[in-house]
């Protein structure tokens, strides 16, 4: 089965941008949708993206689509999230998963916290 740690949360300010990464171990990484999932103090987790097992398909949630990226590289078994024109409301623990279904998580990693400043 498949592990998920994800890095590179921190403080930016609003408008501001910042880049996670995903690092799976195991060698079947390449095998699945991999997606990007965020939870809010006090709110449920909410779908943010996810990508496709070779890249060549993305989805975004409405309230990231034009700001946020996802892609892969499978030959190192990471996958990351470019995130632009960030807004306080971006705040919160960003998570990677394997997705299951439609937009389900299935593995989850441990999350990085992201907080953009107004």
């Amino acid at each position: 089965q498949v592990q998920l740690v994800e890095s590179g949360g921190g403080l930016v300010q609003a408008g501001g941008s910042l880049r996670l990464s995903c690092a799976a171990s195991g060698r079947t990484f390449s095998i699945y949708r991999m997606g990007w999932f965020r939870q809010a103090t006090g709110k449920e987790r909410e779908f943010v993206g996810l990508i496709s097992w070779n890249g060549g398909r993305t989805a975004y949630a409405d309230s990231v689509k034009d700001r946020f990226i996802i892609s892969r590289d499978n030959a190192k078994n990471t996958m990351y999230l470019q995130m632009s024109s960030l807004k306080p409301e971006d705040t919160g623990v960003y998570y990677c998963a394997t997705v299951v279904g439609s937009t389900s998580p299935g593995v989850w990693g441990q999350g990085t916290l992201v907080t953009v400043s107004s």
